[in-house]
């Protein structure tokens, strides 16, 4: 692990021995970083390490208490987002901000679109250079289509095209990928190679090692805003970039304890939605995790919420120990002992504005209200217990849950529903956009779980999580269930040819 240097090609853009704080708390302690032209470079750390303040501090939003900001090897001042772009650095966030009632083309030139003689705007003009970017990335995109109902995917190849038309030399990327599909992943990272082609300089954030590995060369490590190393990604493996962030080995990433499954808990027979999916059968024991594989569309989503009551179904029984659960409602389902942690946690699963303690008080109502009043106190002592118990990390439990990390808050939204004590969990993505520690914690929490007694289905696309904690792997393909795979028969290769339709059942 080597300190950037002082020697060799000037970075066009660099980091010097930079602190910043914010009160008590230092989010960033002597951090150094430097970015090459044709270079796409990784920035590693769990939540909280340091990585959103530095790259705030790229763009301008936030000014160093310490150190350097160096731009092709000269230090500078940015005074805000502004002074950054125009200096050629651009932000892609995960969920672009668009205006959706205007155009590809509109969106690319706001503000700034190219003008005729009296000051009229030059549509042609904007339309020709809007083109002309989309074919420098690759993308086939009219210029002319509203933003509205573009998807995630196409509004980054937006934000994209509009920083090359600022003529941005370098891009920071912040968890491009983590609402797209495979697809859609594999085109942005053809983008990012025409844009290291051009020469470049690209800083990569994201959670998934393997995009790391699979699209960068060199990554910059940082934990408890520290600087840790900065290093080729040639020779290393997840490993020890693991060890990097976290500061230990990770005993486990899939701390998988083996039990003997009991009686059946949660009985699914011949579910079916029309134009969802059709005749899904299957059966999850207690002590058992069952692995609910398949790609993106496949309908692993649509059939926990029917299983659960959020969307009825048109046919089949769903039982939660042998009682039946009427179509269509989760108040019965939760009060049979079933419990859902939807995909989406910050829309489905937790009222952001509220606080910790009243969102994991939600499923507790009906224990906690006394003559029509929430007893606080109750509620209180039951969210710091669970709060507790799964070590979520917060300042005070009366602060709002949407201030936590996305690992913190996937901890919440646990918490709230293992208050309830489910004899059935089924839980959707439950480690997607947190860090590599925290996935360790979550991972650990459904291996005891299950060891408890609780009967787990977990709807995962991460497929080494998959394999590494079910106790079998049930496959969807296009609404049908296409296999189940006991746990020393599934590998990738295995859950990949049903999750495609290339294995029977």
């Amino acid at each position: 692990m080597t300190h950037p240097s002082d020697t060799g090609p000037a970075p066009v853009l660099a980091l010097r021995d930079v602190s910043k704080s914010f009160g008590a708390v230092r989010a960033l302690r002597d951090v150094s970083l430097e970015l090459f032209p044709g270079e796409v470079h990784a920035l590693a750390g769990e939540n909280g390490a340091g990585k959103s303040t530095l790259i705030k501090t790229l763009a301008g939003v936030h000014r160093p208490d310490a150190g350097q900001v160096l731009l092709d090897g000269e230090p500078v001042v940015f005074h805000g987002p502004g002074d950054a772009r125009d200096a050629g650095i651009a932000v892609i966030y995960q969920e672009p901000t668009l205006f959706p009632d205007l155009s590809i083309a509109e969106n690319i030139f706001m503000g700034r679109q190219p003008r005729r003689a009296l000051g009229r705007i030059d549509h042609k003009a904007t339309h020709s250079v809007t083109a002309d970017l989309m074919r420098r990335l690759g993308v086939d995109l009219d210029p002319d289509r509203p933003a509205r109902g573009l998807s995630i995917a196409d509004q980054q190849i937006v934000e994209i095209a509009k920083a090359l038309s600022f003529d941005a030399r370098v891009l920071i990327m912040d968890e491009p990928t983590a609402a797209l599909t495979g697809s859609e992943v594999a085109r942005l990272f053809g983008v990012v190679r025409a844009l290291r082609e051009e020469g470049a300089a690209v800083l990569f954030i994201s959670h998934r090692l393997e995009e790391i590995f699979q699209i960068c060369r060199r990554v910059t490590t940082l934990r408890d805003g520290a600087w840790i190393s900065s290093e080729l990604l040639d020779g290393m493996t997840e490993d020890d970039l693991v060890r990097r962030m976290v500061g230990r080995d990770l005993d486990e990433l899939y701390p998988k304890q083996e039990v003997t499954p009991g009686e059946v808990a949660l009985s699914v027979r011949r579910l079916t939605r029309e134009g969802v999916f059709t005749d899904v059968s299957f059966e999850v024991r207690r002590g058992e995790i069952v692995g609910l594989a398949g790609l993106v569309g496949a309908g692993r989503t649509e059939v926990a919420r029917a299983v659960f009551g959020v969307d009825r179904w048109d046919a089949g029984e769903v039982e939660v120990d042998g009682q039946a659960l009427v179509n269509g409602a989760p108040s019965t389902a939760m009060a049979a002992g079933l419990a859902l942690v939807p995909e989406d946690r910050r829309a489905q699963g937790l009222v952001m504005d509220m606080s910790i303690e009243r969102n994991i008080g939600l499923t507790g109502l009906r224990t906690t209200v006394k003559a029509g009043l929430v007893d606080r106190g109750a509620e209180r002592s039951r969210s710091l217990d669970w709060a507790v118990r799964l070590q979520v990390k917060y300042a005070r439990i009366a602060d709002a849950v949407g201030t936590l990390s996305g690992g913190n808050q996937q901890k919440v939204v646990l918490a709230k529903w293992l208050a309830t004590g489910p004899k059935v969990l089924i839980v959707d993505e439950p480690t997607r956009g947190i860090d590599v520690g925290t996935k360790a914690e979550v991972h650990r929490l459904l291996s005891q779980l299950a060891a408890d007694g609780v009967a787990v289905l977990m709807i995962s696309s991460d497929l080494p999580e998959v394999l590494g904690m079910a106790d079998r792997v049930l496959v969807m393909h296009e609404g049908r269930l296409t296999a189940e795979i006991p746990r020393a028969e599934a590998t990738e290769e295995t859950v990949m040819a049903a999750a495609t339709g290339r294995a029977a059942a």
